[in-house]
């Protein structure tokens, strides 16, 4: 076995620290360059503040809560007005549970806040209705997002090869071990194969006398079970789609290789029972100790932050094992109405949320992964490790969505992977029957 090299002990840094680390990062030139905006004749007369003006409306999930409020009321959209002193902008707050409600219900009501902020997966879906603008008109190309963003994030806010989103935030899902309990069963490294991940969740799962279980080797229940497959999926070097988007690809040989593997953790290894931990769970399994590894959310860092800091320096990300070792993304992405009477102070201020310091001040009150990849050398970034990992492997990542239809389609697959889980169906016959269910769809 090789030495497992600590880190240096984690260096906590307050909110309100924090906060004024991301305020001061947002430069005035970072501001200008609007994230590389071609100089079109729109972009030249953009030069002057008071050629932008309009009363904008914006939805987000992501500000929520008296913190995420004053951050972006008191902080960010001064900044912002202080730019571009003939815009206001109103807030309308939600939350990603009622948030597809909430633009679902303004479309159909004609009333579509001039920016909005949606998931990633959701811009093929409502840029293939009609209710996006087309951000490229307004001088944001691929290529000019490319030049601070890793290709497959910005891939997440194009259709037909424009943009329509542009990302904010990043949220990851990996492997993520406990490296003391790891060590006290022999072990001074994550798993690098599957085999070996099998290997050491056997010996780190533990039961008490009656069978019953105290300690998973391996949690895969606190995370959604969706989100949960599509890690696996990933990283065993299957897709979710064919290339053109036309059909579901989830049930290759790779696919049901991946599911398999997740219920032989189950029913043979005996690593975890249903019922131990559950989605989002009030204190995340990793960190009181009843999970060894787990796949989890970057956001397991700043739960332990808040719940346990001692178990910081031992928490240890990995890619999960297989054929093409990968992790899930998700995120928010800033978008602009297509019927909007201000498009181009409403890109502006997209371009504004986008840029350095608003980004970062974003994802350090929800605890995400920025999408610029300048942020890495940031003091947030480094002093967060899952974070950081997240942003190391970037280029390995991938997410789901693809086809216009992915929001009527993704809520149908949490019930066929647990059904293969709790064995009402085998691995294959759970995606065989998710995917004909998934081609009907595409095809109405």
């Amino acid at each position: 076995m090789t030495t497992r090299t600590m880190r240096p002990r984690h260096r906590r840094t307050t909110g309100i620290r924090r906060a004024r680390i991301a305020t001061g990062l947002l430069t005035a030139s970072a501001l200008a360059l609007a994230l590389g905006a071609c100089s079109t004749p729109a972009a030249e007369k953009d030069t002057d503040p008071n050629a932008i003006s309009g009363d904008l409306t914006m939805l987000t999930p992501i500000f929520e809560g008296t913190a995420g409020q004053k951050l972006l009321e008191e902080e960010l959209l001064p900044q912002f007005t202080e730019m571009y002193p003939d815009v206001t902008v109103s807030v309308d707050y939600t939350n990603y549970a009622r948030l597809n409600e909430k633009l679902t219900t303004g479309v159909v009501s004609g009333l579509v806040p001039d920016v909005m902020m949606m998931g990633v997966g959701w811009i093929e879906a409502f840029a293939d209705r009609g209710v996006l603008a087309n951000l490229t008109d307004g001088g944001l190309t691929a290529e000019s997002l490319e030049q601070t963003m890793t290709p497959q994030i910005v891939e997440a806010g194009l259709w037909k090869g424009d943009v329509y989103g542009v990302p904010i935030m990043l949220d990851a899902r990996f492997g993520v071990a406990r490296m003391d309990l790891l060590r006290e069963a022999g072990y001074d490294h994550t798993p690098r194969t599957w085999d070996e991940l099998v290997e050491m969740a056997d010996a780190l799962t533990e039961r008490d006398a009656s069978g019953k279980l105290t300690r998973t080797g391996f949690d895969m229940l606190t995370i959604e079970p969706r989100q949960m497959f599509e890690t696996a999926l990933f990283s065993n070097g299957g897709s979710l789609f064919s290339d053109d988007n036309s059909s579901p690809a989830f049930d290759s040989e790779q696919g049901v290789e991946a599911l398999q593997r997740i219920v032989d953790l189950f029913h043979d290894e005996k690593v975890e029972d249903t019922g131990f931990s559950a989605p989002n769970a009030t204190v995340n399994p990793l960190i009181n100790g009843r999970a060894a590894m787990a796949i989890a959310h970057n956001n397991v860092w700043t739960q332990a932050e808040a719940a346990d800091p001692e178990v910081l320096d031992d928490l240890e990300p990995f890619l999960i094992p297989g054929d093409s070792p990968s992790m899930f993304v998700g995120g928010t992405m800033a978008a602009v109405s297509a019927t909007t009477a201000h498009e181009r102070a409403a890109q502006k201020l997209v371009e504004f949320l986008a840029s350095p310091g608003p980004a970062l001040a974003a994802n350090q009150q929800r605890g995400n992964v920025p999408a610029l990849t300048e942020l890495l050398e940031s003091e947030y970034v480094q002093d967060d490790r899952l974070v950081q990992f997240a942003m190391e492997n970037l280029s390995v990542a991938k997410r789901e969505g693809g086809p216009p239809k992915w929001l009527g389609l993704r809520g149908d697959v949490a019930p066929a992977i647990e059904n293969a889980i709790l064995r009402k169906k085998t691995a294959k016959a759970a995606l065989t029957d998710l995917a004909a269910t998934f081609q009907k769809k595409l095809d109405r």
